[in-house]
């Protein structure tokens, strides 16, 4: 149950969908998620208004076709399938979407299973015991 955000510089629709499919096939291939647990935002930005501000960080020269990923998920992967899995969204970038692996930017955010509500008000992951527990009360409100 990842839950990812793509911001893209200079994205219509169509490569959006693209970077939309690569994020989610490495996320299948490499983390093993179901292919039915996609939560995506897709966001294009023109570059005009500069939405996106980029450097050459590291030595790697980033152009206009700038890719941002960012992973939440729960925690709990190896370094190496972070490894795998950052490779693969690159390689699928590239082959879906035209974008240079030097543009693809990824970010993981890892939380526990009582940070996902999924609807309905309810922690469905959650151990019985954390969402059994009684709120806290703050006083003075």
């Amino acid at each position: 149950m990842p839950f990812v955000r793509i911001d893209a510089l200079r994205a219509d629709g169509a490569r959006l969908d693209a970077l939309g499919r690569a994020v989610h096939d490495a996320l299948v291939e490499t983390i093993g998620f179901p292919p039915d647990d996609r939560f995506q935002v897709l966001v294009g930005h023109d570059g005009a208004s500069g939405t996106l501000r980029y450097d050459d960080y590291l030595g790697i020269h980033r152009d206009d076709d700038l890719v941002y990923v960012a992973i939440t998920m729960r925690s709990g992967r190896t370094p190496a399938q972070k490894q795998a899995l950052y490779r693969r969204i690159a390689e699928l970038a590239h082959a879906y979407a035209g974008t240079e692996p030097r543009n693809v930017f990824i970010t993981v955010t890892e939380n526990e299973s009582i940070d996902w509500s999924f609807g309905d008000g309810v922690a469905q992951y959650a151990d019985s015991s954390e969402v059994d527990s009684p709120s806290p009360t703050v006083a003075g409100n």
